[in-house]
């Protein structure tokens, strides 16, 4: 029908014109309803999938209503021959989009009448009705440019380019969508002419929003004109501020570690729409004391803790409405070691590269790195400037403590040869510098090509320098401690370690992050003839573990309650006043010959 021709074909007095306007408004009305409306369609497995929807609705957090479940339940025992109409009619109300894919699979949407209507950091759950007339059984993709990623993950640049994700691409990337497909429904379309599937969004923004939905069921099924998208214009409801009030286990105001979770399982924030001082590869967050999250309506629990000197407590809150709330929390620890004299560091902590992103910036921020250090109760942290984003963050040295530290929580700026040119030899690291240049160099490929140079450099200016994950490279298959199989020497741990420890230039070999026997026969053996080099716990955040800082750590014997010095700590390892390990055990009264540990 050419619809044009009912408003232009008639030569009509004007007197006649509202009239017959009337009339083509109500014949568009009805030609409106019966596009929307499908029919011909079998009840019998429409009602099957209709059951399965109910109960995939359930899941995701989003169920029906008691008077919908009533009507849905009428239907059941009502005419076969209703019922396909008379469900249509209610599910139609939660339907955000339309698709039509036409007997050529063509695929092409329109706006279907649930309200867009969204809460900020909260999902909201929609349907989108699928008029199948090519009765494919291809998965039904949707998709939108305000869903793209808003971060690039490092590619180990020395100097990647951070526009690469601009400031306006942050702005219109406010949406992340999430399909779900899992059972009791199934991944793909099942052909049936018409049903049923399940979207949700997450929305980072308040206030009015527009994002374009894609949608199509394979390669080249998109419609030409656009058709196969759709713009909506969505509002975004501001969420309940939460003010979290942190307390240490003595009162004093202090940073916990968070993991919040509802009902579904789903990590609030978003892990997707991070950005510092919270990492997209974590379930937990940090906050300070009195910081403010912004959470929807719903039932969460907030797993609290603060390191693994802490126990972990849950808590189950509710949040009611979107007046604001205030929650407080009470830190509870099962050890406090350097009310021992115990003080605990990670030596090997990246604000760049692996896990961590490359634009929008070139990895984080020193306020982003010390959160995460008080926020897991480690004294001292050395963020190790390295191969990737090296000539962006290597700005953040300063020979000393970085200006963020405190008392007892120290962060510092140093090195890690690593991505240079004798990273073949083993990567080195690097404390307590001076100077973070090489003597006549000015770009990393200047550098030397083998470690021993390195060495003596950074011990020449006053440094504490050792190897690096020591295990990569020195792997062998038994389990024997020490092996006396011999290893291939052709990785980035210890592997230059046998020669140059008897030049006395290496302080300490790391552990804690690479295979037990890997890293500790090459140290054994060496101590057998007769060199005195230390061991040293890192972790190597975010490469070989990204689940937290400080998860490989040495603790230093140090004076008891006094100031933290980052120059004693170092020392400590230095002097092997210390003992390597992951917080959860630790060493008291131990003696060898009426010798201590420190």
């Amino acid at each position: 029908m050419r619809k044009p021709s009912v408003f232009h074909s008639f030569k009509e007095p004007a007197m006649r014109t509202p009239y017959l306007l009337s009339i083509a408004a109500v014949l568009f009305c009805s030609l409106t309803h019966a596009e929307d409306l499908i029919v011909n369609v079998d009840a019998q497995p429409l009602r099957a999938q209709v059951k399965r929807l109910t109960e995939a609705l359930a899941y995701v957090g989003r169920p029906l209503d008691s008077k919908q479940i009533s009507a849905i339940e009428e239907l059941e025992e009502g005419d076969s021959t209703t019922y396909v109409t008379k469900i249509q009619a209610i599910l139609d109300q939660l339907t955000l989009a339309n698709v039509h894919i036409n007997a050529e699979s063509r695929v092409n949407v329109s706006a279907g009448k649930a309200r867009p209507v969204l809460d900020q950091n909260g999902w909201t759950v929609f349907l989108i009705k699928v008029h199948n007339e090519a009765g494919i059984t291809a998965a039904l993709r949707m998709d939108s440019p305000s869903n793209q990623p808003i971060y690039i993950r490092s590619s180990g640049s020395s100097d990647p380019d951070p526009d690469q994700i601009s400031q306006q691409n942050l702005e219109d990337r406010w949406l992340q969508i999430s399909s779900f497909d899992k059972k009791p429904l199934t991944p793909n379309l099942s052909g049936l002419l018409l049903e049923y599937r399940i979207i949700a969004f997450y929305s980072t923004a308040v206030g009015q929003r527009e994002a374009t939905l894609t949608f199509d069921a394979g390669q080249g099924t998109q419609d030409l004109g656009f058709r196969s998208e759709l713009p909506v214009l969505f509002s975004s409801r501001e969420s309940t501020p939460v003010t979290l009030r942190v307390m240490d286990h003595d009162g004093t105001p202090t940073v916990g570690q968070f993991v919040i979770q509802d009902s579904q399982g789903r990590i609030y924030p978003s892990r997707f729409r991070r950005l510092e001082p919270d990492f997209y590869f974590h379930d937990q967050i940090y906050r300070y004391d009195k910081e403010v999250i912004y959470l929807p309506p719903g039932k969460y629990n907030f797993a609290v803790s603060r390191g693994p000197e802490y126990f972990k407590t849950n808590y189950d809150i509710t949040i009611v409405d979107r007046m604001p709330v205030s929650l407080e929390f009470q830190l509870k620890r099962w050890i406090k070691m350097i009310d021992h004299g115990w003080v605990s560091g990670d030596h090997h902590i990246h604000a760049a590269g692996c896990s961590h992103y490359e634009s929008p910036r070139q990895g984080v921020l020193p306020e982003a790195m010390m959160r995460h250090i008080l926020g897991e109760d480690l004294n001292v942290g050395c963020v190790l400037t390295w191969g990737p984003c090296w000539y962006f963050q290597k700005n953040f040295f300063e020979a000393k403590n970085h200006s963020l530290s405190q008392r007892n929580y120290l962060m510092r700026y140093d090195i890690e040869v690593s991505g240079f040119p004798s990273s073949h030899a083993g990567h080195l690291c690097l404390l307590r510098l001076k100077e973070d240049d090489y003597p006549g160099t000015t770009k990393i490929e200047q550098w030397p090509t083998w470690t021993l140079p390195v060495l003596k450099w950074g011990k020449e200016q006053g440094g504490v320098v050792g190897f690096s994950h020591s295990g990569w490279g020195l792997e062998v298959a038994d389990q024997n401690m020490p092996s006396y199989a011999m290893p291939n020497f052709d990785g980035i741990g210890a592997n230059e370690f046998i020669v140059d420890v008897t030049h006395n230039v290496v302080d300490f070999i790391s552990a804690v992050d690479t295979p037990l026997n890997w890293e500790l026969s090459i140290w054994y053996h060496t101590l057998n003839c007769g060199f005195d080099t230390r061991i040293s716990g890192e972790t190597d955040f975010p490469c070989i573990y990204g689940d937290r800082v400080g998860l490989g750590r040495s603790y230093v014997k140090m004076p008891e309650k006094r100031k933290v010095s980052f120059d004693e700590w170092i020392y400590g390892v230095r002097d092997g006043r210390s003992y390597v390990g992951d917080g959860r055990s630790h060493l008291f009264n131990f003696k060898v010959n009426r010798y201590g540990v420190g």
